[in-house]
């Protein structure tokens, strides 16, 4: 007999999964162009673009990674939340007006046209360069979520590894099949609201359900009392501050990731950014907030009921949610965390998906190759194109799987994140705020963020002497701080075009659009 506990989850997962099919099938009626597939013909409300932005920076990394980061960290987990807080904060205040309204004057519907008509490039050199880039972080980024997604369904389902995964990769590549971007901003509103509600309430569930005989310092401090210290757990002061700074740099991912701002391109005008921008913040800081102190809480919890975490948590406690749930929530609601977590994963992989698919059809097959192809010819190609990049992420993930079974879900989904970040972030920072920036700066910039990620994660980790420091501090804030330098360089020694800055000093000039 079926345990019905069991069926309740697959139930309400079921309605779940239909409410997206059905935001698919709505999303489809209001796709009559390439401009509506990639960017919902730039109309998009404020709402939906906030909670999208979010809920695809944040994905499975906030539900599992970093509620395990907090039952590892501790305290010093809350360096994540002031990091991330402060680069969506950064990003919407001071970036993403400016952005929108060149990218607007570019014609622009993908990142690498962005580049182009920045630098005014008479080559293809940089579009072929930051789509090829695209594409390969993406597919690693993508293999990452699915990873998470059959983690997520082997620890709160009980169903195997491998079938998780496969499930939740036929759910999100068949709603944007059919919808493209609106379906993917739209199930991005939804999705971040059952996120947020899910991760604020959570931690107050579980406060009320525990036994209050002491405070959750000397909680954390009957089990270890460096769980307590804020500026890191180690010994070491050179340690202490390679990992503060790793965990608050994650926050530079959002100063121009390609998957986020292409948001600001979709979205109506400047005053939407404005209210856009406390939606974006408020739910960056509430949620970040409440997944490490979720960690933080169940670290306690299980450690009073004899239990030994280290053990129970998993290796990076990619085991908490799940944990919790089960201890303190009924099944109906055990069931809606499920589809919590799988918004997450999925509003991240379909975000990911249409902007690798944009990369390949209108950035290599149409721009380069096909330029007299009209877009309507093109939505076949985008179709093809994302189905192919999603199976190639799938048999990453699994490889992934088998490779490495103890790996560490906060870590290897950072890694994608960090190369994408690392890669775009310091050209689209450098274009939006220097005008000597040159296009042989930005091509420096891109090689040298997207090879120092390679050469960061996979030689200087390893080194004897620094590799641990180097591990703490991970791939993100040396691979962007080398970009960024190189690319000053290059700039100052090739200088950019004179009618590309008169284009952008003519750009800056022009009024607000309405």
């Amino acid at each position: 007999m079926e345990d019905p506990n069991f069926i309740i989850k697959i139930a309400v997962l079921a309605f779940y999964v239909g409410i997206l099919f059905f935001i698919g099938i709505m999303a489809s009626r209001r796709v009559k162009s390439m401009s509506d597939y990639y960017v919902g013909g730039k109309k998009m409300g404020f709402w939906a673009v906030a909670f999208s932005a979010r809920a695809t920076g944040e994905s499975g990394w906030l539900l599992i990674g970093l509620t395990g980061m907090g039952a590892i960290a501790g305290y010093s987990g809350y360096w994540v939340v002031a990091g991330e807080l402060l680069g969506v904060f950064i990003s919407w205040q001071y970036m993403a007006k400016r952005f929108k309204k060149r990218s607007d004057a570019y014609g622009a519907i993908t990142i690498p046209d962005y580049l182009q008509s920045h630098f005014q490039s008479s080559t293809h050199t940089l579009r072929i360069i930051s789509a090829a880039v695209l594409v390969i972080f993406i597919v690693i980024y993508v293999a990452s979520q699915i990873d998470v997604t059959g983690i997520a369904f082997k620890s709160m389902l009980g169903i195997d590894y491998k079938i998780g995964a496969i499930i939740g990769f036929v759910i999100v590549l068949a709603y944007i099949f059919i919808g493209g971007f609106i379906a993917a901003v739209w199930s991005d509103l939804f999705q971040g609201l059952l996120m947020f509600l899910g991760l604020v309430l959570l931690p107050i569930v579980i406060w009320f359900s525990m036994d209050h005989g002491a405070g959750v310092t000397e909680g954390l401090n009957a089990i270890d009392p460096t769980l307590t210290q804020i500026m890191g757990r180690s010994s070491d002061g050179w340690m202490n501050l390679f990992t503060i700074l790793g965990f608050s740099m994650i926050g530079l991912g959002f100063l121009g990731s390609p998957q986020v701002y292409v948001r600001f391109m979709s979205i109506k005008n400047s005053k939407e950014i404005d209210k856009g921008k406390w939606v974006a913040t408020a739910f960056t800081l509430l949620t970040d907030a409440a997944a490490v102190t979720i960690g933080i809480l169940a670290r306690i919890y299980f450690t009073k009921e004899g239990q030994d975490p280290e053990t129970i948590l998993g290796n990076s406690g990619e085991n908490v949610l799940s944990m919790v749930t089960e201890e303190f929530l009924p099944t109906i609601l055990v069931a809606i965390f499920v589809a919590i977590v799988l918004s997450a994963i999925m509003s991240t992989i379909d975000s990911l998906l249409i902007l690798a698919s944009s990369a390949i059809t209108r950035d290599f097959y149409q721009k380069i190759f096909r330029p007299e192809i009209k877009d309507e010819s093109l939505t076949k190609i985008s179709r093809i194109s994302t189905v192919i990049m999603a199976f190639t992420a799938l048999i990453i993930a699994m490889i992934i799987n088998y490779v490495s079974p103890d790996r560490q879900v906060f870590w290897v989904i950072l890694f994608g994140w960090s190369g994408i970040a690392a890669t775009f972030c310091p050209v689209i920072i450098l274009s939006l705020f220097w005008k000597g920036y040159s296009e042989k700066g930005a091509i420096a910039s891109m090689i040298s963020g997207f090879m120092s990620v390679i050469v960061f994660n996979f030689f200087f980790k390893e080194m004897a002497s620094v590799g641990a420091y180097f591990i703490a501090l991970d791939v993100l804030t040396p691979s962007f701080a080398v970009a960024m330098l190189v690319g000053f360089l290059v700039s100052k020694k090739y200088p950019p075009r004179t009618k590309a800055v008169q284009m952008i000093e003519e750009i800056d000039a022009a009024p607000e659009k309405e």
